[in-house]
């Protein structure tokens, strides 16, 4: 039995991405590829939607699959924690679906997350830097603000960053009391670094993406765990082990 994906976004990297994948695997089927065009409704009969399109439209498209009775992969970024939580209230009273929020599909990107996470306990004082194409409309990226609420939950027996100076605009926008500064640039995929200042040291953890196949073994693992997902999963360490990747 295959299940049945409705890709909205199927024009974008991302979701051409998604689309070949789909095409190659034996235990999923493309039931519709959606553009920006297309009405919602396409997605209506699939096992599950998944979302690869822009933050102005993320929210519709998820609330049209809920609506739907379906279970989404949402991998939109600009879903902030606030947000998240607005369609876990949504979905609190329907136990069957599921909406899975996956800011990053890269493997490297989330263990980079991790790492960051384990870091955080031990410097007070820490600024990420994010760099992608020109052509990606929200900033700070959907990783840099899933990195730094990370790094907050982290802290919190430690209490908030040092961040000096955080009302000049030069100082980045925080996000659970992180600097995060975004570069927009031709040349770039993506590239985020987490730097770490202590005393007579500075940590650097950098994980760069150069070619969109690094997102496959993500989005398979993200799409295969969609349809048997229930209530609101974040992040693809969620689901896959970390500890067997490493």
């Amino acid at each position: 039995m295959t299940t049945k994906v409705a890709v909205v976004g199927a024009t974008g990297k991302l979701g051409a991405v998604a689309v070949r994948l789909i095409e190659r695997a034996d235990d999923l089927e493309l039931f519709a590829a959606l553009d920006s065009s297309s009405p919602l409704t396409d997605m209506d009969g699939a096992d599950i939607v998944f979302d690869a399109t822009v933050p102005a439209a993320s929210q519709a498209i998820v609330e049209h699959a809920i609506g739907a009775g379906l279970n989404v992969l949402v991998g939109t970024s600009g879903w902030s924690n606030e947000r998240i939580a607005k369609i876990e209230r949504a979905i609190s009273d329907s136990p069957s679906i599921g909406v899975v929020f996956v800011p990053n599909f890269s493997v490297g990107s989330v263990l980079a997350t991790s790492f960051a996470m384990m870091a955080a306990r031990f410097y007070d004082s820490i600024e990420i830097v994010e760099a992608h194409g020109a052509t990606k409309v929200d900033s700070p990226s959907g990783t840099a603000v899933r990195t730094a609420e990370l790094i907050g939950a982290a802290r919190q027996s430690s209490g908030p960053v040092i961040a000096p100076h955080a009302d000049q605009r030069a100082r980045g926008q925080q996000v659970s009391s992180v600097p995060i500064h975004s570069l927009r640039m031709k040349g770039v995929v993506a590239k985020q670094d987490v730097v770490f200042g202590g005393n007579g040291e500075v940590l650097t953890l950098s994980h760069e993406t150069i070619d969109s196949t690094s997102y496959e073994l993500g989005l398979l693992v993200g799409l295969r765990a969609t349809l048997a997902a229930r209530g609101v999963t974040v992040g693809l360490d969620k689901l896959i082990d970390l500890g067997a990747v490493a």
